[in-house]
């Protein structure tokens, strides 16, 4: 039996966008398992699962639910320990803890500024009204005024990407060796605006970031591929 995935959708159901839900199909696919994608748009979220979470991803593995893309990764690991690990051990489920920290509080506002109006031009009309009034009650300030750091936030990402680049200079994957679920955590970053966002640059020519984002879309036969960039 398939894992169902709930995973966030725009106007387009064939494009989902999150970077979070990406964290939880490359989890998913890095696992092996059969998985069941179902396709939600923000204003739907709530019936998912009868409102178990106000968020996606949400899996259901049989009777289990599970909402987080962290915990559903923790969850998988603990649940299918015959399959492909996704964290290589304790020590790989700390240095997770850290990368989702990091990609959550630095990276995520990142590409939030660059984005944002892309995102929300995605969507359907009743979901862009409940995305601008959400994130400008968070954010304090309009979508517009956002998206005029755009420009800004596109000229210090190489520094503000210094950290990852410095370590794919010396290994092949945040993980090590091989791809772990902290390489799906920064991933999913970053194909949050591959997806949305047309005509934008995130990397320098010879970039080890792009050298190991282009390895990260190759991934589970160009899972990551099967949705074309923005165009």
């Amino acid at each position: 039996m398939s894992i169902v995935l709930h995973e966030l959708v725009g106007a387009d159901e064939t494009r989902p966008f999150s970077p979070h839900c990406w964290k939880a199909v490359m989890a998913l696919a890095h696992k092996g398992l059969p998985v069941e994608r179902k396709a939600v748009c923000f204003t739907r979220v709530p019936e998912v699962e009868g409102g178990v979470s106000k968020i996606v991803p949400v899996i259901r593995d049989g009777s289990q639910v599970i909402a987080d893309s962290f915990m559903i990764a923790a969850y998988l690991e603990q649940a299918y320990p015959d399959k492909p690990s996704l964290f290589g051990g304790d020590g790989g489920l700390a240095m997770a803890r850290f990368v989702e920290s990091w990609t959550n509080s630095v990276l995520h506002g990142a590409m939030r500024d660059i984005a944002l109006m892309d995102i929300h031009n995605a969507l359907a009309p009743a979901d862009q009204h409940y995305f601008r009034t959400s994130r400008e009650a968070r954010m304090g300030v309009t979508l517009e005024k956002v998206a005029e750091g755009r420009e800004a936030a596109l000229k210090a990402l190489p520094a503000t990407l210094m950290p990852l680049r410095l370590t794919l200079k010396s290994q092949p994957w945040i993980g090590g060796s091989s791809p772990l679920f902290a390489d799906y955590i920064v991933f999913g970053a970053f194909q949050w605006v591959r997806v949305t966002a047309a005509g934008v640059t995130l990397f320098e020519a010879g970039d080890p970031v792009a050298d190991w984002f282009e390895r990260c879309l190759d991934l589970h036969d160009g899972l990551g591929r099967s949705v074309p960039a923005a165009g």
